[in-house]
């Protein structure tokens, strides 16, 4: 596939792309209706072998997923890198005595909770091409201005634009990868751009230990210039993303009009009879927050976003609590996310293959309870740091399945927009929760922060197996009415089941 830049689809190429969907799902006017007994008036889908469809899908990967895992990268690594800045005079320096640190941390979460609804219903309007790369520019700034602050409450001031600038990047990428790929190819592909973050937490102690050898230049210390250095780099991602990021399968001008028509009908019809809704009404909104599954997989998030932040923001602490040297320290936090990277992968793939997700959440949740025990522990220092693998792998490898869970479970554009940004959102909470449990005066063994650690895994072998019961009964139910409508001969219009999304007889939730 070339490289080059190839032109934004021309009008005419979209009105044929929407004559394609209009072909297949008619307006919600239309007359159409399903009877579910197999005799309906919607169309057959486009031709295509599966060999065809898999070299489709590697064609889309290839142009999508490496830019939107490298912004990610950079992403996570620039929210995080204040754990390594710590360790390299960024407290001593500031004079963030006390909770001062811990403070700056929680100040990230506050805007970032509150911004990620808004701006993910902004996502389809302000094009992904331009709306994410923009916002990676703008957080890149910012994090090279955070290598210059002279004060405690510069730092903080920093840090809350920072959380805003953030934002709406996680809950973007997830929104538009369902525009592209069906519910149970998903997790594989959140699992890749959130390899980023994962890779991150590797690439940011070796970075951090080489920056350090800087300290001095300039009259700045080695904090300072992994803040400058990380930050220009991502402003220089965010530009790239400018020129690779695509918008929709609709106008997605490195496809062929049978390979645009293809992908629309094969994400319309995910799971569907007719479609989803794809216009924005407050309804759908509505119907986010009084969805009962979005208020359980928010505690099923917090109880691996807690976790997985306290060992973001503290892992080089944490070690360095074991007695080693700093550099040694930021060194060692490398081993356990190149673990963790790899299981993410292995339980992403395994998960799509077998359609589930509440399985490899338990497995990483199970993995998190055994490396917080161990370090809340007397155990020695080898095995604690053996312990931290288990944290780490634990924490990063649930979290695509986590996404993916409830994006599966949700249908109507707009509906899983608002429903994503809400369940980020809100469970993010966790992480400012986490951010204030490793006080500097609990060290080497942080018991309280390692004991919430556990507060949250226990919430979550708890939020789990509810969401599978709840889940297992509601497609129950659903079987028994949709074998009376067959017995029935029951009809419903296209109208009404795209108003119906998720909620329509015909819809299974995923496990």
């Amino acid at each position: 596939m070339s490289d080059e830049k190839k032109p934004e689809a021309t009008h005419s190429d979209r009105d044929s792309i929407e004559k394609v969907e209009v072909a297949h799902v008619k307006s919600d006017d239309s007359e159409e209706v399903y009877d579910f007994a197999g005799e309906s008036s919607l169309p057959p889908p486009p031709k295509l072998t599966p060999e065809q469809e898999r070299k489709l899908y590697r064609k889309i990967d290839l142009r999508i997923m490496p830019i939107v895992t490298l912004m990610y990268l950079f992403s996570f690594l620039d929210r995080g890198n204040i754990g390594n800045a710590k360790l390299q005079g960024l407290t001593t320096e500031l004079n963030l005595t006390g909770n001062k640190y811990n403070i700056a941390l929680t100040m990230y979460f506050i805007p970032y909770c509150l911004v990620e609804c808004p701006a993910n219903l902004l996502v389809k309007r302000l094009r992904p091409s331009r709306w994410l790369p923009a916002i990676t520019v703008a957080w890149g700034i910012i994090m090279t201005c955070m290598g210059i602050v002279q004060n405690y409450p510069q730092l903080v001031v920093l840090r809350v634009l920072l959380g805003m600038a953030e934002a709406g990047f996680f809950p973007g990428v997830v929104l538009c990868l369902t525009f592209w790929y069906p519910r149970h190819m998903l997790q594989f592909r959140v699992g890749l751009f959130w390899g980023g973050a994962t890779v991150a937490g590797a690439f940011s102690g070796l970075l951090a230990f080489g920056i350090s050898f800087m300290s001095g230049r300039h009259g700045l210390l080695g904090w300072s210039w992994i803040f400058i250095i990380e930050g220009i780099a991502t402003v220089a991602v965010g530009i790239l993303g400018f020129f690779l990021l695509v918008d929709f399968p609709a106008t997605a001008s490195f496809l062929t009009p049978e390979e645009r028509s293809y992908i629309i009908w094969r994400k319309k019809f995910d799971n569907s009879t007719v479609g989803e809704e794809e216009h924005f009404a407050l309804k759908h909104v509505w119907k986010a927050f009084s969805d009962w599954q979005i208020w359980v997989h928010i505690l099923i998030y917090m109880s691996i976003i807690g976790p997985l932040y306290s060992i973001s923001f503290f892992l080089p602490s944490i070690i360095n609590g074991f007695g080693f040297s700093t550099a040694i320290s930021q060194l060692l936090t490398v081993p356990p996310y190149v673990c963790a990277t790899i299981v993410t992968i292995i339980f992403a793939i395994w998960s799509d293959r077998v359609q589930k997700r509440s399985p490899f959440i338990l497995a990483s949740l199970t993995m998190c309870l055994i490396g917080f025990s161990i370090n809340v522990s007397r155990a020695p220092i080898g095995v604690k740091y053996f312990g931290t693998f288990f944290c780490v792998t634990g924490s990063y490898a649930a979290f695509p399945g986590v996404i993916s869970w409830l994006g599966n479970n949700m249908a109507g554009q707009y509906k899983r927009a608002t429903g994503i940004a809400l369940h980020i959102g809100i469970g993010n909470l966790a992480g400012a929760i986490a951010s204030n449990t490793y006080r500097s005066q609990d060290a080497p063994r942080y018991i309280i922060g390692h004991a919430i650690a556990l507060m949250f895994v226990g919430i979550g072998l708890t939020a789990v197996p509810l969401a599978v019961t709840l889940y297992i009964r509601t497609n129950a139910k659903r079987e028994a009415h949709l074998q009376h409508l067959r017995e029935t001969g029951t009809k419903y219009s296209v109208k009404e089941l795209l108003q119906m999304g998720d909620r329509a007889p015909d819809f299974r939730y995923t496990l």
